[in-house]
């Protein structure tokens, strides 16, 4: 070996941990400047702010670019050979503006007006800065926590830990002065930021006149967090500006998000929010076409309103900025069309974002098949196979039967009783509306404890049921629920297997979908003797209709929930979270999991009659 090789190897071997050392200060001290310049801002949105404190936050972000110039900078230098391996071209780019930010630093401002002086004010510009420091705070800590998951860290503990964290912060951020008219206590708040975290819409408050406009943002935005998911939207963060995470971390995000393989798992990130960004586009629009010029709203508030009730009914959320819900006189009459596009939002979140991803297979190979019969006038007539997956087939089937039975019941019970002195259209768009709301968004256009006692029993029914797995919906979902009747129908039959539609479930599927039916019974069993004990003077239907709909992140109430005392609204907070993160989730989170074994024992058998 060469000296000056011995010299290149000795000197890696004694300066890389110092170097390991100095990036690892950086990047610790990077995470700590992303979150104080997030609680700058919410301090400067949120607060009345005076010019001496206005001083002050410009010194913490010019502190905060500083720290994040510095990281850029000794990673490019330090190790630039992993850096460029870990960037992606998203990455560079937002680094390239990043160093623009050095202009105004660097030379004067130009006396000759002209594009160069227009450059120069943009990368001067607080907003420009603002944005490029905003930006990288959230890549910068998205990565930070996929990083957690390389650590062999307990993903169901993980997902549940990354719910409480939005929703404490939600709960800081509603109790700023500019979010509320008068105030707000901290276990309404935190109610509130729970409800919309777990996008549930059960409401301590009555949310049109509590919340001012930015406190109406800070809702949305925690409705479309819980919505997709903060695990889904931070590896996506991390895996779209810094593609080169470890294998673990991409397991453990691929069984998060069902992706096929480890190929797809960024293109399936990429669907999840293409899709939901699209639909909720879309349905902004439609909502928008339906209320134009009929509610008194200019502009501005229409397209306001149709974005925030687009995305709380993709999202399953059921908060409305109405008082009264959907069951406002203003919309009640005349507006049918706006039921109609809120009931398909709500069911497009609720069938989950596998199946939508499935139609889009679906809809790339029918446009293929059409575009070569335009190419080439021929038709393929070739039959193909399981085009709809197993898991859509079961899915579209259990909703819709469950949409066509929820509604004909619903119209039966309520047709001369809620519904009366409705048009016949009017009618069957409620008894509809009133069907798709129990599927977990929590909408209501009428009172629903003036329903009859039969009405409650099948909201109940559908509530418990919920939407798909892998969606906005909650409840045991109609996956678990199918299964479970699959499997009850086997034992009818005395059949070994469960099959449906020429393939077998597996034991697994089975196993896991009795073991939620059986937790979602214990757990409303225990939480609804609690609050009966704690809640006596209330019935025991609103009590259990209330637990339901917490569990199942509906948000259907029988007017209970403002009447609640504090102990009764944090055990029903509890089970909104129970409910969002789920109950497998939770339980694999808390119990231990025991290692697989090599041996078996003998079988025996218990006598069930």
């Amino acid at each position: 070996m060469k000296l000056y090789h011995k010299f290149l190897l000795y000197q890696n071997k004694w300066i890389q941990p110092y170097v390991r050392m100095a990036l690892g200060a950086v990047t610790a001290l990077t995470y700590i400047a992303s979150i104080l310049l997030i609680v700058g801002l919410v301090y400067e949105h949120g607060f009345t702010v005076s010019t001496e404190e206005a001083t002050q936050l410009h010194r913490l972000y010019h502190g905060v670019w500083i720290v994040f110039l510095v990281d850029i900078t000794t990673h490019l230098f330090l190790d630039y050979r992993d850096t460029r391996r870990a960037f992606s071209r998203f990455a560079w780019i937002l680094t390239a503006l990043f160093y623009l930010t050095l202009v105004p630093v660097i030379f004067h401002r130009p006396e000759v007006e002209g594009p160069v002086l227009d450059f120069w004010e943009l990368v001067n510009g607080e907003p420009f800065r603002l944005i490029l420091l905003l930006l990288f705070s959230l890549l910068s800590l998205s990565n930070g926590l996929v990083r957690l998951l390389g650590r062999r860290t307990n993903p169901s503990l993980m997902l549940a830990s990354s719910f409480l964290v939005i929703i404490l912060i939600g709960t800081g951020l509603l109790m700023l002065p500019r979010c509320t008219v008068n105030g707000i206590s901290w276990v309404d708040s935190l109610f509130i930021s729970t409800s919309a975290v777990c996008v549930t819409g059960l409401t301590s408050v009555d949310v049109a006149s509590t919340f001012t406009p930015t406190g109406f943002v800070v809702i949305i935005l925690l409705i479309q967090i819980g919505g997709l998911g903060v695990m889904t939207l931070t590896s996506f963060f991390a895996m779209f500006f810094m593609g080169n995470t470890s294998i673990y971390n991409q397991l453990v995000v691929r069984d998060m998000v069902s992706s096929d393989s480890l190929n797809s798992l960024l293109s399936t990130l990429v669907y999840i929010l293409f899709f939901t960004l699209a639909i909720e586009g879309v349905g902004m629009l439609a909502i928008w076409s339906s209320i134009h010029g009929t509610l008194g709203m200019d502009m501005h508030e229409e397209l306001a309103f149709s974005a925030f009730h687009s995305i709380s009914a993709f999202c399953n959320a059921g908060f409305s900025t109405l008082p009264g819900n959907l069951g406002n006189a203003a919309v009640m009459t005349g507006h049918n069309s706006l039921y109609i596009y809120i009931s398909l939002l709500i069911i497009l979140g609720g069938i989950g974002f596998p199946i939508l991803v499935n139609f889009k297979d679906i809809l790339l190979f029918h446009a293929k098949r059409l575009w070569k019969f335009v190419l080439t006038r021929k038709w393929e007539h070739r039959t193909v196979y399981h085009l709809y997956n197993l898991n859509t087939r079961i899915v579209l089937i259990v909703t819709m039967a469950l949409l066509a039975v929820g509604t004909l019941l619903i119209a039966v019970f309520e047709w001369n009783a809620s519904f009366a002195g409705m048009d016949v259209g009017d009618k069957w768009t409620q008894a509809f509306f009133n069907a798709v709301c129990p599927r977990t968004a929590g909408f209501c256009s009428v009172d629903l404890a003036g329903l009859g006692i039969q009405t409650l029993m099948v909201y109940m029914l559908l509530m418990w049921i919920g939407g798909a797995s892998q969606s906005t919906a909650g409840g045991i979902k109609v996956n678990a629920f199918a299964v479970v009747v699959l499997n009850l129908w086997a034992v009818l039959r005395g059949t070994e297997r469960v099959e449906v539609f020429g393939r077998e479930l597996s034991a697994d599927s089975i196993r896991r979908s009795n073991a939620t039916v059986v937790m979602s019974f214990f757990i409303l069993f225990v939480f609804v003797f609690i609050i009966s004990m704690l809640e006596p003077n209330h019935s025991l239907t609103a009590i259990t209709f209330e637990c339901i709909s917490a569990l199942s992140t509906v948000g259907s109430s029988l007017n209970l929930t403002p009447l609640l005392g504090t102990p009764s609204k944090l055990l029903v907070a509890l089970l909104m979270f129970v409910g969002r993160v789920g109950l497998m989730t939770m339980m694999l989170g808390i119990v231990k999991q025991k290692k697989q074994i090599k041996y078996q024992y003998p079988s025996g058998q218990i006598i069930i009659n």
